[in-house]
């Protein structure tokens, strides 16, 4: 998937950044919000809520993986990018969002909380303000030896693009059908081994759900196409808050947001944090860190290593 989402970037000069955010990570997440959206209908609120924010949370670490795996230079260094800047921005307002409708007093018209649609219009301005940054943006990284541009590699498969984009959409729909399966099994496993939701949804069906992302971010990385690797994850987390407003809309016995548990929302704030952190990172742009990788790394590998380790220890 991530070859055909460089070759779509190449071909229709979107950029690695914008279609990495729309593309990739839309379609690598198909797994998860049909988890998310199937247990919210199956009235597991936690575990639909907690599946969403546990992928957001275990996606942003995988970027500290694939740092580790690209050795010339901090990742977040080399793969400047305006857009991937602007979205990361985004999803921190994202995240933000159901943390508000949790604390709000209960209200829902038709079992649907007001935030819900106001959670999808802020997704369809970032997509369209990530557009703008890409056509005309207003400020531009610093390039150094070790900046990645989009236009250092060459678009080597010549197939027409409509073929490119049917071989994409056919291994999206295979993604999107292992994320019913997922959520099942996620369900009967929080039943049967009475394993809380949360830690089932933030710990299991999350982190399978994720397994696309982490392999598409690896693989983007060794092909160089450093903009995709992060703009995937950052759009797969975008798309992935969506989880909770699907999640809402599928969910009949109320507003989902007032139906989870503290220990979900304490994944809100986690992955709120481990956002902003990253955002730190790209920002900041860090040559060398400890371990020879960036800080951020560091530091979300430890924030979603303490997340995963408290949640255990509660059980």
């Amino acid at each position: 998937m991530a070859s055909y989402a460089d070759t779509i970037a190449d071909r229709t000069r979107f950029g690695e950044a914008l279609i990495g955010s729309v593309l990739l990570g839309a379609g690598t997440s198909i797994a998860g919000i049909v988890t998310s959206t199937s247990t919210a209908a199956s009235g597991a609120a936690d575990l639909a809520v907690s599946n969403a924010l546990g992928g957001i949370a275990a996606q942003t670490m995988f970027l500290a993986l694939a740092d580790i795996a690209y050795r010339k230079v901090n990742l977040e260094h080399a793969a400047a990018s305006p857009v991937n800047l602007g979205q990361s921005t985004v999803l921190i307002i994202l995240l933000a969002l159901p943390i508000m409708a949790w604390a709000a007093p209960p209200y829902a018209i038709f079992g649907i909380n007001p935030l819900t649609p106001v959670l999808v219009g802020a997704y369809l301005v970032g997509l369209h303000n990530a557009h703008r940054i890409h056509r005309k943006p207003m400020w531009l990284p610093r390039q150094t030896d070790d900046t990645r541009d989009e236009g250092d590699e060459e678009c080597d498969d010549q197939r027409p693009l409509w073929v490119i984009g049917s071989l994409f959409g056919a291994f999206v729909v295979i993604v999107g059908f292992t994320g019913w399966l997922v959520g099942e099994t996620g369900i009967e496993l929080s039943r049967r081994f009475g394993i809380s939701q949360g830690v089932v949804g933030a710990l299991g069906t999350a982190i399978v759900t994720s397994l696309p992302e982490l392999v598409t971010t690896i693989a983007a990385v060794r092909r160089g196409a450093l903009q995709l690797a992060i703009g995937g994850i950052i759009g797969g987390n975008m798309f992935d808050a969506l989880f909770i407003a699907s999640s809402d809309v599928a969910y009949r016995e109320g507003s989902i947001y007032n139906a989870i548990s503290e220990r979900t929302v304490f994944w809100m704030a986690l992955a709120l944090v481990m956002t902003a952190v990253l955002l730190l990172g790209l920002l900041r742009r860090e040559r060398q860190g400890p371990a020879g990788i960036g800080w951020e790394s560091v530091l979300l590998i430890l924030l979603w290593g303490g997340g995963a380790g408290l949640q255990i220890m509660l059980g």
